[in-house]
């Protein structure tokens, strides 16, 4: 009875995943405007091969070859709207990956946006982890604080050394904090100016 309960588990986990793993849900292949889909695909800056084999991969479960002809018409055209300066500030600033797709004439303009965006993202994630750092110390310090009320003389010691350490920890870290934060702060001016310039290549030293 376990074997079956276990062995029936997996299977339905396996298929969630492999549903998972769909672009397409059956109705859409079946209803697919298959050069809205390409635009799509495209404004999203999904690889074109790997994309288009994956909703084909999808549409066999009906029996639907899509229309790749009429698809990449449309990826193109989606493209468009993909490959530009501040587009690629926004996937840069949500930590967004590229698949380098657009063409030579838009791509420098699109990179400028994306790498600005991706310091961006990266120093406010340092930020961010140098916090909950912070934050788990001062939890723990708590604790060692009320630890040390009720231990004994051969203990106190140990607590307090603990503390100590802890306490240089946090020290350190808002030393840090505070370079970190200057860097952001020197970014974000860039991107309020490149958000208002964002056909012009940014001062130097620029990113």
């Amino acid at each position: 009875m376990i074997r079956l309960f276990l062995a029936l588990a997996a299977a339905i986990g396996f298929g969630l995943f492999l549903a998972s793993c769909n672009t397409l849900s059956k109705e859409e292949c079946i209803a697919a405007d298959w050069r809205v889909i390409g635009e799509s695909d495209g404004a999203a800056g999904y690889e074109p091969q790997q994309r288009f084999a994956a909703h084909a991969k999808s549409c066999e479960r009906v029996k639907i070859v899509p229309d790749q002809t009429i698809w990449f018409q449309g990826y193109q055209a989606g493209l468009v709207r993909y490959c530009t300066p501040l587009s690629g500030l926004a996937r840069g600033q949500s930590g967004s990956g590229y698949a380098n797709v657009c063409p030579p004439e838009t791509v420098s303009g699109f990179l400028r946006g994306f790498n600005l965006g991706s310091k961006q993202h990266g120093l406010q994630d340092r930020l961010n982890s140098m916090q909950n750092d912070y934050s788990s110390k001062e939890t723990e310090i708590d604790e060692l604080s009320d630890k040390l009320k009720d231990a004994k003389d051969g203990d106190r010691s140990e607590l307090r050394r603990r503390i100590e350490d802890l306490e240089d920890d946090m020290h350190e870290i808002r030393r840090d904090q505070r370079d970190v934060q200057d860097d952001l702060d020197r970014v974000n001016e860039d991107v309020e100016w490149f958000q208002r310039n964002p056909n012009v290549a940014l001062p130097a030293p620029g990113y």
